[in-house]
């Protein structure tokens, strides 16, 4: 638990009356990310964003707290944005990515005081980057033609202007996530700190490293003495759009060998390399199953000596996330998914004994301090991420370093959280959480938003979510509920594996049994005024419970929801996700992508549909929620299209955002109210 006198000053009393969380709370909140631990263990970087509405778009800036909670101090203040930071070995400078010379570039800023000042001046873009232990060595990864020997080469042909926009491809991926591809790579290149002669580490390599679409730093890894370099990658030639295989490979980082694969038997996903502090081994994460992108990461450890492998702790039945070494080397610290927390584990290297340290919340990123600490970024249902300090044996819980929203929960009003479980598939026991109302009496009958999470492989769990926040519903009168159903992730990959291909079922059948054990538990759930949300793959529900399960719905909110699973299929970009949920091709199995597909029940929708869509959606195109509305037009059901053709899978821009609530709760509002 948090520290006493945390929580004091958390619930103390404010002068000012508190008001509900609204949307604007929301994307104006700060958001604290990337923190990175000195190399003395001293001090924490990290990176907090904040929102200019009249831009209509975030600015991050970069902060300094010492572990003891002292000295929290701005360090960064350009109109830009910075990114990445990183430490130098005697922990006096911070590098960072800005582009406040007009491209990408590395920066550093002394702590000793000064400006900062620009260390790099490439041609291109700096993507990610990393420093050797010595600070001798940079390693950067830049998008670049593979077929160009310089960095000079592909500023050169970016700036040619073309008279035709035609693009022509001749093989899968020809656009990513948001991306249309324009013919480059993300390579990894090679040059001294100082300045010197750059070395393209992946020679003509057809992969990108980092992994497209959201790879970062954490990709590559430099070994102890900094003259090798560890990275990810998925080299698979013409299979990249329908495999997982992605590989560790290892090279030398003055370009004298090619890049030699490390993870040759492994033909699933291998990926978060970090050696130890002597360099003797080599933690990475590794999935079992080609092609599933959802498997458990077993923790692995690869001697680098002999090149022996192993699963540390192999018993283990969740599936780890971030990875960090102890000072000594003998423990690895891993954060997991477990029943509706993110929680944090120590794990023995040598015996492969396990401890939970912390589980009460979802602690995101971690690092190791001096003194025995973890330094955690941690959030809940209602705390947004702040710094806090943990002990490696886990005792006395933890300790707060930043409240970086003390301004804004002065005068915010939240709804109290409440997890509780219920008998689901095959009496299995599930889990769910209800936000209760703020303000809320007892003696009232509340509307429902009952939210349903995407992924399928994900969770709805005691989680700040910054898009889909249940607070937001819990302002607006109503009771906010979720179900982490068959197929999310926190209670061991039997579970997490069940809902491929099944999606129609298991999980239709938790979410029928959870909403009746929330009426049940809950009296205070209107239960004549109840509307159902989802996202991704719960907008796929959403068009599966039209269908199959509408009741007890007085309306229904779909966004980037399939519609049509076997035209999808064809639609989509990262096509190993459909083969394994449906167990091969739609030419393979037909029947995989007809047993639970929505198009096919159109027949029996009645309940009034709000579809949501972005334009810059690949993984779930816009065209699907174009004939969902279509339908529910034809029908005469009533129906509204809210389209935002600058969006990806996600609503990212801040005024966007807020026309997102304002649509999504009028719409509630309009069917329950």
């Amino acid at each position: 638990m948090i520290a006493p006198l945390v929580v004091a000053s958390m619930l103390a009393a404010s002068p000012v009356a508190k008001k509900p969380y609204t949307a604007l709370d929301q994307v104006t909140l700060k958001r604290l990310s990337g923190l990175k631990v000195s190399p003395d263990g001293t001090k924490v970087v990290f990176s907090l964003r904040s929102t200019d509405l009249d831009a209509n778009k975030g600015r991050t800036d970069l902060w300094l707290v010492n572990v003891d909670g002292s000295g929290l101090k701005q360090l960064t203040a350009h109109e830009g944005n910075e990114s990445d930071a990183s430490w130098s070995p005697d922990s006096r400078t911070v590098y960072f990515l800005a582009a406040r010379s007009g491209s990408n570039q590395l920066w550093k800023l002394s702590l000793d005081g000064g400006e900062a000042t620009q260390v790099t001046n490439f041609p291109v873009d700096v993507e990610a980057y990393g420093i050797s232990r010595d600070g001798q060595t940079l390693v950067f990864a830049a998008e670049v033609y593979i077929d160009c020997e310089t960095l000079e080469c592909t500023a050169k042909r970016l700036a040619e202007k073309p008279k035709s926009t035609a693009q022509i491809y001749d093989g899968l991926f020809f656009r990513h996530w948001d991306t249309w591809k324009a013919g480059r790579r993300s390579h990894l290149f090679a040059t001294k700190l100082a300045g010197g002669p750059i070395v393209n580490l992946q020679k003509k390599q057809n992969a990108d490293a980092p992994t497209k679409p959201f790879g970062g730093s954490s990709d590559f890894t430099f070994s102890a003495d900094g003259r090798s370099l560890v990275y990810v990658a998925r080299d698979v030639g013409r299979e990249e759009a329908w495999s997982t295989d992605l590989d560790l490979f290892t090279v030398p980082v003055d370009g004298s060998k090619a890049p030699v694969k490390l993870t040759t038997a492994n033909r699933a996903t291998d990926t978060n390399p970090v050696f130890s502090p002597d360099g003797k081994q080599l933690a990475y994460l590794a999935m079992s199953r080609p092609k599933f992108e959802a498997d458990k990461q077993r923790v692995m450890v690869r001697d680098t000596a002999s090149g022996k492998e192993r699963s540390v702790v192999d018993s283990w039945d969740r599936s780890a996330a971030s990875l960090a070494w102890s000072s000594d080397g003998k423990t690895l610290f891993v954060t997991a998914d477990d029943l509706g927390q993110h929680a944090v584990f120590a794990i023995d290297v040598a015996t492969g004994e396990l401890k939970k340290l912390f589980g009460n919340g979802s602690v995101s990123e971690l690092g190791v301090a001096a003194g025995d600490k973890l330094v955690v970024a941690h959030d809940s249902l209602t705390s947004a991420s702040d710094l806090y300090t943990l002990s490696t044996d886990g005792k006395g819980g933890l300790t707060r370093l930043t409240d970086v929203n003390a301004d804004a929960w002065a005068r915010i009003a939240l709804g109290e959280p409440e997890q509780f479980n219920f008998k689901g598939w095959n009496n299995e026991t599930v889990y769910g959480y209800v936000v209760k109302p703020v303000g809320f009496n007892a003696k009232k009958k509340y509307p429902l938003a009952f939210l349903i999470h995407g992924g399928p492989q994900g969770s709805f769990g005691n989680h700040w979510h910054y898009r889909w926040n249940p607070q937001t519903y819990a302002a607006r009168g109503y009771v906010a509920v979720m179900i982490d159903f068959h197929g999310s992730t926190g209670y061991g990959q039997g579970f997490t594996d069940s809902i491929s291909g099944d999606w129609g079922g298991k999980p239709l059948e938790d979410l029928q049994k959870g909403l009746a054990a929330a009426q049940e538990k809950f009296p205070f759930i209107d239960k004549n005024k109840q509307c159902a949300l989802g996202a991704s793959y719960g907008g796929f529900m959403i068009n599966w419970i039209a269908g199959n399960w509408s009741e007890p719905w007085k309306c229904l909110v779909n966004h980037d929801g399939n519609l049509d699973e076997r035209m999808a299929y064809f639609d989509t970009e990262e096509l190993w996700f459909p083969e394994w949920e449906h167990g091969g091709t739609p030419w393979e199995n037909p029947a995989g992508y007809s047993k639970h597909n929505p198009i096919d029940h159109v027949a029996k929708w009645k309940t009034p549909m709000l579809v949501v869509h972005g334009g810059k959606d690949y993984r779930v195109v816009d065209t699907q929620g174009m004939s969902t509305f279509t339908a529910l037009q034809r029908k005469g059901i009533p129906s509204k299209f809210v389209y935002f053709p600058d969006e990806n899978h996600w609503v990212l821009k801040p005024h966007n955002s807020l026309v997102w609530h304002e649509q999504v709760l009028g719409w509630l509002d309009q069917w329950t109210k």
